[in-house]
């Protein structure tokens, strides 16, 4: 018979939510997933212009550096559908064994690097377009650019947000 948790086995007592920590997992996972869902979606459109990058009449035209970045991109890009799929993999093998809350946290670790690949992917293809399109220059610019748009997205914002969670739980 299915019951509400109670205060003494909520997962997580005081966050606002009644769940159980095996409730608490389904809605990690479920929450985990979508994530995985919307960036592999994105690796897969770069990941795509990658690969037909190599078969363009001006690819024989590209310089070493160059050829070196896209190698590279390619390589990233399969990285982050292998960290896009292990999660799947792992759910495939440990579903049924009642491991689902430590499903959850090694999937959140893989989701991390993945994100990390992603972004470096990110920036890996707009510095080789602008170098390729412009000028050494300017990918390099598209680089820095790049690299500091990534930081105050997936760092600064964060702590930003955090921080004022913080404050506005100590003036309530």
């Amino acid at each position: 018979m299915d019951r509400s948790p109670t205060p003494a086995d909520d997962a997580l007592p005081g966050d606002g939510r009644r769940e159980s920590v095996n409730e608490r997992a389904d809605r990690n996972w479920d929450e985990l997933m979508q994530e995985l869902r919307v960036m592999q979606t994105g690796a897969q459109i770069l990941t795509g212009f990658l690969l037909a990058v190599a078969f363009q009449p001006r690819f024989a035209d590209l310089d070493a550096w160059q050829v070196g970045l896209y190698v590279t991109l390619v390589a990233l890009a399969a990285f982050s559908s292998l960290l896009a799929l292990a999660p799947v993999a792992l759910h495939r093998t440990y579903f049924a064994r009642r491991r689902k809350p430590r499903l959850v946290a090694v999937a959140a670790r893989i989701v991390t690097a993945d994100l990390i690949v992603i972004g470096l992917l990110s920036v890996g293809v707009t510095t080789l377009v602008f170098d390729v399109a412009v000028s050494r220059p300017a990918g390099v610019a598209a680089a820095i650019a790049g690299v500091v748009v990534v930081a105050a997205l997936w760092v600064v914002v964060p702590r930003l947000f955090a921080r004022a969670g913080a404050n506005a739980e100590r003036n309530s």
